[in-house]
């Protein structure tokens, strides 16, 4: 055999292997999730390393992932295939809007407008978490500190 079959023939298996090998990486993990959270939270973490993150709510396709932080603070990440595009979301600087689908709903981010669009979960119990703590974040810190009046004498 000429070395130049020999070449051809060892680059076909190496390309055979190399399609199979992305295949059996892309396959949906046994939990239903194709998307590395774990790689979102170093991310986030290299991007607001004085940040504590308390949850992670992903969209149900995983492009998109809520992030609730300590201190009622809130982040979000949006997927570019291989890395996660990072940002808090100051108070009062986010606009939600419910869907006639329960299980998602609308977000306008006021200082990241790239961000904005409608975003679904896998349930409406997920997408009603991720909307009240976005909407207590929507409150400024100025309006939370307000005192109560003392009732009763």
């Amino acid at each position: 055999m000429s070395p130049v079959i020999i070449w051809s023939i060892i680059f076909v298996l190496l390309m055979g292997l190399a399609y199979y090998l992305t295949k059996l990486v892309s396959r949906d993990r046994p939990d239903g999730n194709r998307h590395d959270t774990g790689l979102a939270i170093m991310e986030f973490g290299h991007a607001f390393p004085h940040e504590a993150i308390r949850s992670l709510h992903v969209t149900a396709d995983g492009d998109a992932i809520f992030v609730r932080l300590h201190d009622n603070k809130a982040g979000f990440m949006k997927s570019h295939r291989n890395h996660y595009s990072c940002h808090l979301i100051e108070p009062g600087r986010v606009r939600v809007s419910p869907l006639t689908n329960a299980k998602g709903f609308s977000v306008e981010f006021l200082d990241s407008p790239s961000q904005n669009g409608v975003y679904k979960f896998g349930s409406e119990k997920e997408a009603a978490e991720v909307a009240l703590w976005l909407l207590d974040n929507y409150v400024s810190v100025a309006d939370r500190d307000i005192e109560e009046p003392v009732r009763g004498a």
